[in-house]
């Protein structure tokens, strides 16, 4: 990992909407400590947005903060910005149409030129910091435009470029307006890279289809005389890591404040964030249809759902928290006991060491996002099970994990049936079955660590210019 970056004879320069914590990465998702890592293996520099709004907006001084050899950098944005460029484009058109939610994207002439202009902003702040011989790599489709800004400021350098989204076929994209000219400020970029062979094949789809590239293969486009490589990497965790979190002395308070409550009952567990992407609203309807369908299970299985808010500032979401409260209240007020309260609905964060001690506590792991490009919820439950008794993942086919954990049981999030089915399945499943599932996709983690997607990115970057 190291050695790609200094093949360059510079730094790596890492670009994301949000940025950080270089200090406290005990906090932070895996990615963010793999980007760390490496960036402190070659010094470097990490830019971005500062979270803040303010009346100078990208206009005003850089803010800074150092730790050891790398330089955290973040501008802010004007409110107008924010509101176009991020709320606008990004949240409420990007967002809903990489996740396949046409019927929920707002399409919008100002908040398209917001999302142009605020590109073209960072590109004019970064240029002048980076250096001959450095790489740049950008993450996200908050920044589609940024490499096209780069080229035109006279850079050089390699500049990859990594969607943690879906990516959708032609026939979904075409649904935005000037989606033709992103598509080209796409290929501006060296290498372009996706959690899976999906989303990577639906962009070569819609860069031959709808700009006409050339397909070379071996994953080269090419178009007007510029090559632009493709690829899937899927994004992964620090497994080993992850694990100890879970026998970490916070995890073990955890574990015992749940062992106490569940008073031997069993545990079904979802972490998301409340976003319409992560099928919540299915998950709470599939667990009610286990309970009329497998009444065995009433009174001895409940669903923690563990749900912070995100982007509070859009209606859409806030109308999502109440939803799903609603429906909670119904399944309990419908099947609740004395000593027993069927769905736990809690709308706030925990930290990561926390959250492993309660993955380890769940006999079943329930990720089941109507589209998602990776999550890591589902490795992060993995990765936190006791090796002796493991509990069951039973993961949505429309999540990029997919691909990957194929002995979780795969469902259809959108079948409440077929969830609640598999729910069934997993909750009878023996000991040696759990133990061998387990076993095989432990050790797929492992190998396809964040460590491993980092530098494996890095490498097909520093490859994409020769």
């Amino acid at each position: 990992m190291a050695a790609t970056a200094k093949a360059h004879g510079g730094r790596l320069i890492v670009v994301s909407n949000r940025v950080g914590p270089l200090k406290d990465t005990g906090r932070a998702g895996g990615l963010a400590v793999a980007l760390v890592d490496t960036l402190r293996r070659t010094g470097g520099l990490w830019f971005g947005w500062s979270g803040d709004v303010s009346e100078q907006g990208t206009f005003g001084p850089l803010k800074s903060e150092h730790s050891r050899n790398v330089r955290l950098a973040t501008l802010d944005l004007s409110q107008n910005d924010h509101d176009e460029y991020y709320a606008g484009f990004a949240n409420r058109m990007l967002w809903p149409l990489l996740h396949y939610r046409l019927d929920i994207a707002d399409f919008d002439r100002r908040s398209e030129d917001g999302y142009r202009r605020v590109n073209e902003r960072f590109a004019a702040r970064l240029a002048p910091m980076v250096e001959p011989g450095d790489t740049l790599w950008v993450h996200d489709y908050h920044f589609f435009r940024l490499a096209e800004g780069l080229r035109a400021a006279g850079l050089q350098n390699p500049i990859g470029f990594f969607l943690h989204v879906p990516f959708p076929g032609p026939d979904i994209l075409a649904a935005l307006p000037h989606h033709n000219d992103l598509l080209r400020a796409m290929l501006a970029y060296d290498l372009l890279g996706f959690q899976t062979e999906r989303d990577r094949d639906n962009f070569v789809r819609c860069a031959v289809e709808e700009v006409g590239a050339r397909n070379l293969g071996d994953g080269v486009l090419e178009l007007e005389g510029r090559r632009t490589r493709v690829g899937a990497f899927p994004i992964g965790i620090d497994a080993d890591s992850f694990a100890e979190y879970a026998v970490s002395p916070e995890a073990r308070i955890n574990r015992k404040r749940m062992e106490k409550a569940l008073v031997g009952r069993r545990q079904i567990i979802g972490v998301d964030r409340i976003d319409y992407s992560k099928g919540l609203n299915e998950r709470f309807r599939a667990f009610e249809r286990l309970l009329v369908d497998f009444p065995e299970h009433r009174s001895t299985v409940s669903l923690l759902q563990i749900a912070p808010p995100s982007r509070g500032e859009l209606e859409a979401y806030s109308d999502m928290r109440r939803q799903l409260e609603r429906v909670a209240g119904h399944v309990n007020g419908r099947f609740a006991d004395i000593d027993w309260t069927p769905i736990r609905f809690l709308t706030r964060g925990m930290p990561r060491r926390a959250l492993a001690g309660l993955y380890r506590s769940s006999r079943v792991g329930l990720v089941t996002p109507l589209r998602d490009g990776m999550n890591l919820v589902a490795k992060e439950y993995i990765a936190a099970q006791d090796p002796e008794d493991p509990g069951v993942l039973v993961l949505s086919r429309f999540a990029g994990a997919a691909e990957q954990l194929k002995e979780a049981l795969i469902v259809n999030p959108y079948s409440t049936v077929g969830v609640a089915e598999t729910l069934h399945k997993a909750l009878a499943m023996p000991l040696d079955e759990r133990q061998h599932r387990w076993r095989v996709l432990f050790e797929r983690i492992r190998e396809h660590d964040a460590h491993a997607f980092a530098s494996s990115f890095l490498d097909a970057l520093a490859k994409a210019q020769d």
